[in-house]
């Protein structure tokens, strides 16, 4: 191996073994201990990380015995930030995070009208994308990438092929946005699939096979195998909404009949063509209204329907209610519950965990920033050879 093949491995390991440290200040000499590398080496590596604004120095660290105390380093809250947007069905958002994972900047527009041309909501995104840039470079923080969030699939990680509610079809919206913020590297997927990331990156618990569901005006499910998303061949995968629940049911604006998103979505809940969203629903079922609780119970019951197709197939022993479902899951989830109790073969056995997404609505927005410093926590010789320059 090369020398250089060699210092960006032994950079990685040490880099890896302070990102898993967490909140927790670790010191030189366990860096050491750790990797196995030499002192000289380590501290090289450290002078490195901390020039580059990847790590930084703490508090000391007091090891409990004689000596001085040992100089804590952790994740810098300066330096790389990654920056998300969202294209929701009645609002835009845009967040960033540091490399520790933190939020610092989360905006949303106005309601947006429906059936506004792509390129408004994208040139109103680009305007939002650039004011939350420049609020956090006054905090020392640079903004090294962005992810969009899309309710629909996406080609190439830059094509909205197709996104009902917007009425978008082969939109390429990452262009249009890396035109617009001069060349800032942008790229595109599916709301859900960002979503099912953020919860990943931002859990601190045992969470490595499950599905998070979308519950927008589109029905989607970001699918997590093994700690890694699953995308399918074209990356097209989790379309859940139009997975069949009932044969001969309602037809579907996609051309069958029967799909989970015509009983489930908040449209449905409500009623074809109405405007409310999820807080007048919690709002009409607090209140006791009829129409409503039968209607989330229809939800909840297609929900679980198609839900325990998917638990069969895939095993997951989890299932995240995101986006609106975060706000109506204490409707939901009993009926989600019972379908899986009755249909899925392991639960004779083994359970399905059945729960609010942790980051509620904002998963998706928060998701999306998340994997663009993801790449820099995977990849910290690309940050520091791109600062350098």
């Amino acid at each position: 191996m090369r020398q250089e093949g060699l210092r960006h491995l032994n950079l990685g390991l040490v880099f890896r073994h302070i990102l898993s440290a967490g909140d927790r200040p670790i010191s030189r000499t366990e860096l050491v201990e750790l990797t196995g590398l030499t002192k000289p080496t380590v501290s090289r590596i450290v002078d490195d990380l901390v020039l580059g604004q990847l790590i930084a120095e703490a508090a000391p660290v007091h090891g409990g015995g004689a000596g001085r105390p040992r100089v804590g380093l952790t994740l810098s809250r300066q330096g790389p930030a990654g920056l998300g947007l969202d294209i929701r069905g009645d609002h835009l958002a845009a967040c960033v995070v540091d490399l520790t994972g933190t939020v610092r900047h989360l905006s949303f527009s106005p309601p947006i009208r429906p059936g506004r041309r792509p390129k408004t909501i994208l040139t109103e995104l680009a305007t939002m994308a650039r004011e939350a840039t420049a609020a956090v470079a006054d905090e020392g923080l640079t903004v090294v990438g962005g992810m969009v969030s899309v309710p629909g699939p996406v080609a190439e990680r830059s094509v909205v092929k197709f996104a009902p509610q917007q009425g978008w079809r082969d939109v390429d919206a990452g262009t249009l946005l890396r035109t617009a913020l001069d060349d800032l590297p942008i790229a595109v997927d599916n709301e859900a699939n960002l979503a099912a990331l953020g919860e990943l990156y931002a859990s601190d618990e045992d969470l490595r096979n499950f599905a998070y569901v979308s519950g927008e005006l589109d029905l989607g499910a970001g699918l997590v195998l093994n700690g890694q998303l699953l995308r399918g061949a074209r990356g097209w995968s989790g379309e859940l909404g139009h997975v069949t629940v009932f044969p001969n049911g309602r037809a579907c604006p996609c051309g069958a009949n029967g799909c989970l998103q015509t009983y489930a979505s908040v449209e449905a809940i409500f009623g074809p063509g109405s405007v409310d969203g999820p807080a007048t629903i919690v709002t009409r079922a607090d209140a006791g209204s009829k129409r409503t609780l039968a209607a989330l119970d229809a939800a909840g019951t297609a929900l679980g329907i198609a839900l325990s197709d998917l638990v069969n197939l895939l095993d997951m022993d989890t299932i995240l209610l995101g986006g609106s479902y975060s706000l109506l899951s204490s409707w939901l989830v009993d009926n989600i519950q019972a379908e899986l109790s009755r249909r899925v073969l392991s639960s004779r056995w083994s359970t399905v965990a059945v729960r609010p997404a942790m980051l509620g609505p904002d998963a998706a927005v928060i998701g999306a920033a998340l994997t663009v410093i993801e790449d820099v926590r995977q990849n910290p010789s690309g940050w520091l050879a791109h600062n350098s320059l």
